[in-house]
């Protein structure tokens, strides 16, 4: 993610803020630099003094890409001209079928090392801070590190698959540490929770961008909903930053020396951590079922119009959701219980809508498929009240499954006319 989210990792150019880091136009510009430090970078290990290796953590930015942070790996060798950032978050948009490819979610990204001066540059005039934490890594640590990431630096090794969750600039960063560590990163993370998921930290980091977060709550299936442990937790930069401060090494000395801030944080913080209440999912519920019952009396054929248009976009939504899960590799959209509630079966109620609209009778087909709607969301009810796999999806079954009811009583009950 360059300059950009854990989770998106697109980039902005300095100054005109076209998004240069990430495509190939940018990472022409820097060819002849990234060249020259590449072979100092090579030949790095071979000098005597250990480098002095940190953690890079860059705070949320104002652009939706940028909502979930960054992180990178700092390497100050004092054999090279400067300290060198390691940064996991570049891709192409110039590739073939980037778009494609990104639909399907068969993304690949790379590890490309530039001067630390250069990677903060973009960071100081937006307002975003940042600060390095230095690691107290034993001189045989730092230097295979430093000559690890070097190596995976190079371009035949550099691009790696990205995953939203499992895989990306964060835990990139988390995993070349915990291999420096011989695994004691893991070891110490991988026991301990805060009881949050995945859902949690998306949820939360897209919230100040409305369409973003729904976007996240909608289509993320159970599979985003399992308790995290510390190390997972690290798919978000700050949380790696947060655990990191915790950790010590086997001796019993803690794994950060010093936290040095580089860049003030200009901006509105991140959002906090909040639970997420049903209840007033299910009181606009409920608000809506009485306006739905008023209108059946007063104004059925509006009432069938405003139907309509919602169970259009169910079945948009619904056909999305069914997209993610059987024709992409977005393996945390699968099996999502949301797809009862946006059933793309609303698709079928269309035909008797309109007919309703026009003050006619539906006929016995609508009324089956009216409440076939409502079966699905008593289901998605069930699958979210037994105790193996639940999806945390309460506050959506609040708010639809009232709905869905309200119409097929109001609309589908009585075969006559609405005229």
């Amino acid at each position: 993610m360059r300059r950009g989210a854990a989770l998106t990792g697109v980039a902005t150019r300095r100054g005109a803020r076209a998004q240069y880091a990430a495509s190939g136009r940018g990472c022409r510009t820097m060819a002849a630099q990234a060249a020259l430090l590449a072979l100092c970078l090579l030949l790095a290990p071979l000098a005597q003094a250990a480098p002095r290796v940190g953690v890079a953590t860059m705070l949320p930015g104002e652009i939706f890409f940028e909502r979930f942070g960054h992180n990178a790996i700092v390497v100050d060798d004092p054999d090279l001209p400067g300290p060198v950032s390691y940064n996991f978050g570049f891709f192409d948009m110039e590739e073939p079928d980037f778009i494609a490819r990104f639909v399907r979610g068969d993304m690949r990204y790379r590890l490309v090392a530039l001067p630390l001066s250069q990677d903060l540059a973009y960071y100081r005039e937006v307002g975003r801070g940042v600060s390095i934490q230095w690691l107290d890594l034993d001189p045989g640590q730092a230097t295979a590190l430093a000559a690890a990431l070097a190596e995976n630096a190079r371009p035949e090794n550099a691009v790696y698959r990205y995953d939203y969750f499992t895989d990306n600039c964060s835990t990139r960063v988390r995993d070349a540490l915990d291999r420096a560590l011989g695994g004691a990163l893991r070891r110490q993370l991988s026991g301990r929770s805060r009881g949050n998921t995945f859902r949690d930290d998306a949820v939360r980091l897209a919230s100040p961008a409305p369409w973003m977060w729904l976007g996240f709550d909608l289509g993320l299936g159970p599979a985003a909903d399992r308790a995290n442990s510390l190390w997972d937790d690290a798919f978000v930069p700050m949380r790696l930053a947060d655990v990191l401060a915790g950790v010590r090494r086997d001796d019993g000395r803690p794994l950060v020396t010093a936290t040095e801030q580089v860049l003030p944080h200009r901006l509105a913080p991140e959002p906090p951590e909040a639970p997420r209440r049903w209840w007033p999912w299910l009181l606009a519920g409920l608000a809506l079922v009485a306006a739905i019952a008023v209108a059946g009396q007063r104004r059925p054929r509006a009432l069938a119009g405003a139907a309509m248009l919602l169970w259009a976009a169910c079945s948009v939504l619904g056909a999305a959701m069914l997209f993610l899960w059987l024709g992409t590799e977005h393996r945390f959209a699968w099996g999502n219980h949301n797809l009862l509630l946006f059933p793309p079966l609303c698709l079928l109620l269309l035909p008797g809508g309109w007919r309703l609209a026009r003050g006619r009778v539906p006929g016995p087909v609508f009324r089956v498929l009216a409440w076939a709607v409502v079966a699905c969301s008593v289901l998605a009810l069930f699958l979210h009240l037994l105790p193996v796999f639940p999806q945390r999806n309460a506050h959506w079954i609040a708010l639809m499954l009232p709905v869905h009811f309200a119409l097929a009583w109001t609309l589908a009950q009585r075969p006559r006319a609405t005229g």
